[in-house]
């Protein structure tokens, strides 16, 4: 594999074969134990697409959630709230108004691959490229089964790090 193209494509056929409910349970206790979720006040989450971690489980701990909103080309911070609705790309999106991303103390960056550089494969729209940069008082995790942990990643110039990967 040499692109982006061909690590998505392979990384999506691969989780279908993953136990993805029983590794979203040990990501759940095993992002409790991590300094950085037990210190924040204010995480930013995701909301699971099929075969993607759900780390939905969660949302009952002592924290304020909030879920990413696509509004043209950017992420909004909204806080978790019951009313949910699709968005165009078919995930489920708070009915809240957006926050300011600095009060953000940790965010959990979506991806379908990640390296041991920080480099993470996302779907390819740049969202989250885009949206961390305005995170600046946030640590940033990304959750991956460690099969689709690699050495590296090609990545771009406009590709953020994250500060941790979470893999197991």
């Amino acid at each position: 594999m040499k692109n982006k193209s061909d690590y998505r494509l392979y990384a999506k056929e691969l989780r279908k074969k993953l136990d993805i409910e029983s590794l979203s349970q040990i990501f759940c206790e095993k992002i409790r134990s991590e300094e950085h979720y037990i210190k924040a006040k204010h995480v930013m989450m995701f909301y699971p697409t099929e075969y993607e971690i759900d780390l939905r489980g969660l949302f009952n701990d002592d924290k304020s959630f909030y879920l990413p909103k696509v509004f043209e080309h950017k992420l909004l911070v909204c806080p978790l709230s019951e009313k949910l609705e699709k968005s165009r790309f078919n995930i489920m999106e708070p009915c809240s108004s957006p926050i300011n991303p600095e009060v953000l103390d940790l965010v959990v960056v979506p991806a379908l691959m990640a390296d041991e550089y920080g480099y993470r494969l996302g779907y390819g729209g740049g969202f989250y490229d885009r949206f961390l940069p305005l995170c600046k008082n946030a640590f940033k995790l990304v959750v991956v089964p460690k099969e689709l942990y690699i050495q590296k990643l090609p990545h771009d110039d406009f590709d953020i790090k994250v500060d941790k990967v979470l893999y197991m």
